[in-house]
């Protein structure tokens, strides 16, 4: 084993039941090869009944959480692990629950004074009550075209679509409503697609040079994302230096602002004045062949070993996280 190689067991996690699932299985595959690469010993396990007997028999080890999507990354998953006492890489419950619906991220990011997105979040309840027709035109002078339309909980771009005119807004809410029952309608901001990994290996969070994002299709939707050669990936992006340290600068507040640990990512868009917005942040951000993290850890001139190695350190430094229970006296 490596000398600075965590003792114990990893315990990486990825497949689970989400719309993500094969993604997840990809990522859990190449972190699981870093790991061993540094010389840890690494179970690859899924999410089902087997999985709280599994680390009742594994004391000592640490979970690696790769499941991307609803389980995964809403913080239920999370929040069993620290109530079994089981160290894990990566936020807490009450933190992931914050970053993963985007109508509360992005309001929880204006807030803090980052730019974002003009936004509207619409249950389909409300969707279906009103009609689609009472709310077009709202929607169209509100927000304005083009606009974007995606579940609000979700990832990999699926159920996100495109919308240049009111006569595509219906059947946009329509595919968003399919993975999730809250959409939310945003402004679509031109620009330069980026995203800037912020990782925390035990001495305070650093930002990872950031990659610019050029798919072939001009959307960079689930395909573009995982498939190989579907999108071209700058790293370090082509940017000033000065507009790159604005990056830095917004993934570093997004990640204190939602209260991460270890390990987030976060999509921004360059405006043509090279201001950074903000669209939404990752707390299991992929790590497959054609994810953005691994080219950034690379650009950086991180082994990706070597970091996921200090992030489980890291983890296993902190121990099992159990939730607080308010104590209340006869």
């Amino acid at each position: 084993m490596a000398e600075d190689a965590p003792q114990g067991t990893v315990v990486v996690l990825s497949g689970g039941l989400s719309h993500e699932r094969e993604v997840s299985l990809r990522s859990g595959r190449r972190v699981s090869q870093a790991l061993r690469s540094r010389g840890l010993e690494v179970i690859e396990s899924d999410v089902d009944s087997t999985l709280v007997p599994k680390l009742a028999a594994l004391p000592g080890a640490v979970v690696f959480p790769l499941l991307h999507g609803e389980a995964g990354e809403d913080g239920s998953l999370r929040e069993v692990l620290a109530l079994l006492g089981v160290p894990f890489v990566g936020s807490v419950a009450s933190a992931c629950r914050v970053a993963f619906d985007k109508s509360i991220a992005t309001t929880v990011v204006a807030d803090a004074g980052i730019r974002t997105p003009a936004q509207v979040a619409l249950p389909h309840e409300i969707f279906r009550e009103l009609g689609a027709q009472a709310l077009v035109a709202a929607l169209g002078s509100q927000i304005g075209f083009p606009m974007m339309v995606k579940p609000s909980r979700g990832g990999s771009a699926l159920g996100c679509s495109k919308v240049n005119s009111a006569a595509e807004l219906p059947s946009a809410m329509v595919g968003a409503f399919a993975y999730g029952p809250v959409a939310v309608v945003e402004q679509f901001i031109e620009g330069t697609e980026v995203t800037v990994a912020v990782v925390d290996r035990g001495n305070g969070p650093t930002p990872l040079p950031a990659v610019e994002i050029r798919p072939d299709s001009g959307v960079y939707d689930y395909a573009a994302r995982y498939t190989a050669g579907a999108t071209r990936f700058l790293c370090p992006a082509e940017v000033s230096d000065e507009v790159a340290s604005r990056c830095a600068a917004v993934a570093l507040r997004v990640h204190d602002e939602l209260v991460l640990a270890d390990l987030s990512r976060t999509d921004m868009i360059i405006t043509a004045d090279g201001d950074p917005v903000f669209l939404e942040v990752n707390v299991a951000p992929g790590m497959t062949e054609t994810s953005a993290v691994p080219l950034a850890v690379e650009a950086a001139g991180w082994s990706l070993g070597k970091m996921c190695a200090d992030l489980v350190q890291a983890a296993a430094a902190r121990g099992g996280r159990r939730p607080l229970v308010a104590v209340h006296s006869p």
